[in-house]
């Protein structure tokens, strides 16, 4: 009897390398001093052919201030041709520098000298203009504020809304970025513009009202002359408007539904109509169309919408519209999924240059960067620790704490291993795979990139985080915080606030199990987990879009076997928040790198079709997966198939005159590395296990290699079973496929080619 679910065991190398061969005394951790004003003062040496700047920065606070910016403008017809003792970036005239990670620390009452920024200029000899200092001015004099609005004039009135327009105020040091709008000394309203309408009001009540604005550093001017306004009482028409009519669609994106509809009409006027989407209020506008944003990909919303008048009265509801998204890569197209291991760059010595190389990136949609933890004690995003998994794998605490900041931000690569073929510096505040990743990005403007959280050996904090609303809403800030916005924490001179802005599109969330019993050894788990991860992804879905911009990607790994989507997946819910599901499509059948899975019988971990000859008592499939899926009514185009680019093996196998499929075996075959046993590359496995003959199960579509009685019996992907199972995928209306993981291709991309040829036809 089969009882052991399908898993994804993913080792984890067990040692870091070490870090660069810097001085111990540069290493030590520095600890973080409260914020103060710093100055910078500036003088110049002429060296005849160059002339030399010096920015002198000192600190006046009476604790020290760790970290700084300078910021200036060139003079006219000068240009830098070197820096030194920080890291300076120029776009025209601008230039902005960064401390290296020696001189970030100014102590109280002291300056950066010996080691203050300076850089080699040619042209004429002068002093940069706009010189700021972590966003101060240089020499300590405080911003000028911008100036005050003009009068405010009411330009519309309802029992709970005030409509307002201004005239602009005059920008101080910095542009004006938003206004706000007071009741005395109460924020009532924030525009970006020069008009608002404030919500929320009590009827027949006067508001004096007055408009500041706010520049974009945060300073605050004057208040704008004040201007009283009343609004509307309900008692004064009690006539409803008629509901609007021919409600329909004029565009559908993945994300997004724009709306029209017939207007309404009112014994005094329509005010207002109020959109609502699945019953729930989506948006208020004064005309006939409105576009509702933040949706999901391939996802059904019910739209209706209402009309109000200036008294509130509202009219009854359109009939419901109902109205699917489109999907993310769009009709007749097929998208690619792609796991890239952060520790692939240790014993793989695989790049992400190396899917530049192998002519990888250029066939996927999507890059999952594997894996972020999560943090024991605050239970939020863990980043910027190096600290590596222990060696055994049942070990409960195996993963407890773990990260590689180093290989995510802080190693520096050479030139043959960086995708661009420019070796970092060592000084960056961004380097490692991070930064590689953003010299991808930049050479595929179209491809995605998502951190995934968790995995096989990362998922023992899932439980506590998603527990409550407030722990919820913790995590997900965190990780948007850091991976999002790329506030990475200082680690050996790198990171720093938006290092890594815009690397990550997107959240991938591994969660191996909710609900269940049977992930790694000494997982957190409770029967609450199925309703907590529900909120989890709502949490993530709210927060993502609150960011504004491009619609980020909310993508999850998930079972293929039934009990565990029973347990923690509820499919009539997750898919409001999730664009994508990748169903796990391998690790049917293993023998695991501890033998403590299924040591002592071959099996198909990735076979498409249930297996005539499957001995077990529950038959796994990549079709039967997907199918508990779409029989709760998923949308196929929110589901890809996971393909391994990797096979699992047994030694000392009968041959039972099956060629040693479902025959008795005697444990794992020896793996491509010392700690994974059972595991091999597809590369790796069709060089380095000799007397491999190669044979295809066409019932099944498995592939599965066997060197001969007694030896050892392979199961995995090639191109021929990719290609029947992505001709399959496309006769189901599949959204495409995920392939865990991209170093076990061929260095010329064999597997990842079958894939893109499969899906093209």
């Amino acid at each position: 009897m089969h009882d052991r679910p399908p898993r994804r065991a993913r080792a984890r190398t067990t040692a870091l390398l070490a870090v660069l061969a810097l001085p111990l005394a540069l290493l030590a951790a520095v600890p973080a001093h409260a914020a103060g004003r710093l100055t910078a003062s500036f003088t110049t040496a002429d060296n005849g052919s160059w002339w030399k700047g010096t920015f002198v920065v000192r600190n006046d606070n009476a604790t020290a201030v760790t970290g700084w910016t300078l910021e200036f403008d060139l003079p006219a017809g000068v240009t830098i041709s070197s820096s030194y003792n920080g890291q300076a970036t120029v776009a025209g005239r601008h230039v902005t520098a960064v401390n290296a990670y020696y001189n970030g620390t100014v102590q109280p009452h002291a300056s950066t000298e010996p080691y203050s920024f300076w850089f080699v200029a040619n042209g004429p000899i002068g002093t940069p203009t706009g010189c700021r200092i972590n966003g101060d001015k240089c020499d300590g004099t405080a911003d000028v504020p911008p100036g005050a609005p003009g009068t405010p004039q009411v330009t519309d009135t309802t029992a709970h809304t005030v409509a307002l327009s201004w005239p602009a105020a005059t920008a101080g040091d910095f542009p004006v970025a938003s206004y706000e709008v007071l009741n005395g000394s109460t924020v009532l309203g924030t525009s970006t513009t020069t008009s608002a309408t404030l919500t929320g009001l009590t009827p027949a009540t006067a508001y004096t009202l007055t408009v500041r604005a706010k520049d974009s550093r945060g300073n605050t001017g004057p208040l704008s002359p004040a201007v009283t306004a009343r609004t509307v009482d309900p008692a004064s028409d009690t006539v409803p408007p008629t509901a609007p009519t021919a409600l329909r669609t004029t565009a559908v994106t993945s994300s997004s539904v724009a709306l029209a509809w017939t207007a309404a009409t009112d014994n005094q006027r329509v005010a207002a109509y109020d959109v609502y989407r699945d019953g729930v209020l989506a948006q208020t506008v004064t005309g006939t169309t409105a576009t509702v944003t933040g949706l999901s990909p391939a996802t059904a919303y019910g739209f209706t919408v209402r009309a109000r008048d200036a008294a509130d009265n509202a009219s009854p509801a359109t009939p419901v519209l109902s109205v699917t998204t489109a999907d993310l890569v769009g009709p007749g197209k097929y998208a690619r999924v792609g796991y890239f291991t952060q520790w692939g760059i240790y014993g793989r010595q695989y790049f992400v240059k190396n899917l530049d190389t192998s002519g990888s990136a250029a066939k996927l949609d999507v890059i999952n960067y594997a894996f972020e933890n999560i943090d024991p004690v605050n239970l939020t995003c863990l980043a910027g620790v190096t600290k590596g998994t222990t060696a055994d794998p049942q070990d409960p605490d195996q993963g407890t704490g773990a990260g590689d900041a180093d290989a995510d931000y802080s190693r520096p690569f050479s030139a043959a291993q960086s995708v661009d073929g420019v070796a970092d510096d060592g000084w960056a505040p961004l380097r490692g795979n991070l930064n590689q990743l953003k010299k991808l990005k930049a050479k595929y403007p179209n491809l995605k990139v998502v951190v995934s959280l968790g995995g096989w050996t990362y998922s023992k904090y899932f439980s506590d985080a998603a527990a409550t609303d407030a722990s919820r809403k913790k995590l997900v800030s965190s990780c948007i915080d850091v991976w999002i916005k790329g506030n990475l924490p200082l680690y050996n001179g790198a990171g720093g606030p938006g290092t890594a802005a815009g690397i990550f599109d997107g959240i991938d969330l591994d969660w191996e199990w909710p609900g269940s019993p049977d992930g790694h050894p000494g997982n957190h788990w409770s029967a609450n987990d199925k309703a907590d991860l529900t909120a989890l992804l709502a949490e993530f879905r709210t927060q993502l879009d609150a960011l504004g911009g491009p619609h980020r990607l909310l993508t999850a790994f998930t079972p293929a076997d039934p009990a565990k989507i029973a347990q923690g997946w509820d499919l009539s819910k997750i898919f409001q928040s999730l664009d994508i599901a990748n169903v796990q499509g391998y690790d049917f059948h293993g023998a695991g790198s501890d033998n403590s899975w299924e040591p002592n019988r071959t099996g198909h971990q990735a076979n498409l079709h249930t297996d005539a000859q499957d001995p077990y008592g529950f038959h796994f499939s990549v079709e039967s997966a997907v199918q508990t899926y779409l029989d709760a009514g998923v949308n196929p185009r929110k589901l890809t198939i996971g393909l391994p680019f990797y096979g699992r093996g047994w030694q000392h196998v009968t041959d039972g005159g099956a060629n040693g499929e479902w025959q008795a075996a005697g444990g794992a075959a020896p793996g491509q590395f010392a700690e994974e046993a059972g595991t091999r590359g597809y590369d790796n496995l069709l060089t380095s296990v000799p007397n491999l003959t190669v044979r295809h199960d066409e019932q099944s579509v498995s592939t599965y290699g066997y060197t001969g009685a007694g030896g050892q019996w392979w199961t995995f992907d090639d191109p021929w079973s990719i290609a029947k199972k992505t001709a399959w995928l496309k006769s189901k209306g599949l959204l495409g496929t995920m392939i865990w993981e991209m170093s076990g291709d061929t260095p010329s991309g064999t597997l990842i080619t079958a894939v893109d040829t499969g899906l093209k036809q």
